[in-house]
Order: C-alpha cells, then sequence, then structure tokens
C-alpha cells in the first residue's frame, strides 16, 4: 500500500488547500506568518513534501476561515466526481 501522501485522495486533498489559500487571497508567506511557521512548511505540504496531520489541518482551516468538515466533503465530492 503507498504512503498516502503518494495517492489521489491526497493529490486532491492538496490541489484543494491551495484552492482554499488562493481563494481567500494569501500567499504562501503570508499563511506561513498566520500559522507562525516558516513559508517552506506551506509549499512542503502543497507540493506534497509533507504530510499535515490532523491538528495542523485544523490549524490551516482556522487561518484560512474555512469549514474543516465541508472541505472534508468537498474531498469526498470530488472523488465521487471522477
Amino acid at each position: 500500500m503507498p504512503k498516502s501522501v503518494y495517492t489521489e485522495a491526497y493529490n486532491r486533498f492538496r490541489k484543494l488547500l491551495i484552492a482554499a489559500r488562493k481563494k481567500a487571497n494569501l500567499t504562501q508567506a503570508e499563511l506561513s506568518n498566520q500559522l507562525q511557521r516558516p513559508q517552506s512548511y506551506v509549499s512542503k505540504y502543497e507540493r506534497g513534501e509533507r504530510r499535515l496531520d490532523l491538528i495542523e489541518f485544523l490549524e490551516i482551516a482556522e487561518a484560512l476561515e474555512i469549514d474543516p468538515l465541508k472541505f472534508i466533503q468537498e474531498i469526498r465530492e470530488s472523488k465521487q466526481e471522477k
């Protein structure tokens, strides 16, 4: 079984996170400042070099002002569309 970071589901997760950041009109640097992390943190999870755990995802969702449950539902719906 491949690591989750290499699955199509994780790829959808990453793409939706990138879209949410852009919809919030934030650069990677601006988001990383809100998260009090280096810019490379955002870059690495957006490129799939770093996997996010649940707590990190919730922190990002809060910074982006997105509902984590709706976000997860979007991932599930995008899977069903394929």
